[in-house]
C-alpha cells in the first residue's frame, strides 16, 4: 500500500472499496471482511501516522474504544467503503 493512498481520505475509501469488492468476489463473508478490516485498522493504528484530519479523527476514536468497539468501527468502515 503506497503512502499516496493514505494521503487523501477519499483515495483511502476508494482503495478500501476495491479491496472489499475483490474479497467478495473471492467468496469471503461479511464477517471475514470485517475481521480483516479490524486487523488492518490495528496495524494502521500501531504503524502509520495519520496523514489527514479524517484519519486523525478515526485514530482518536479507535484509541478510545475497546476491542468490541473497534470491531464495530471496522464494520462501519467496510460499509462506508461499499457505499462510496
Amino acid at each position: 500500500m503506497s503512502t499516496t493512498v493514505l494521503t487523501r481520505f477519499s483515495t483511502w475509501k476508494h482503495f478500501l472499496a476495491e479491496r472489499v469488492e475483490q474479497a467478495k468476489k473471492m467468496g469471503m463473508s461479511e464477517d471475514t471482511i470485517s475481521n480483516l478490516a479490524f486487523e488492518i485498522g490495528s496495524f494502521l493504528d500501531e504503524k502509520v501516522d495519520p496523514k489527514n484530519d479524517e484519519e486523525r479523527l478515526l485514530k482518536e476514536i479507535w484509541d478510545c474504544g475497546d476491542e468490541d468497539e473497534r470491531k464495530v468501527i471496522s464494520r462501519l468502515m467496510v460499509r462506508l467503503a461499499q457505499k462510496s
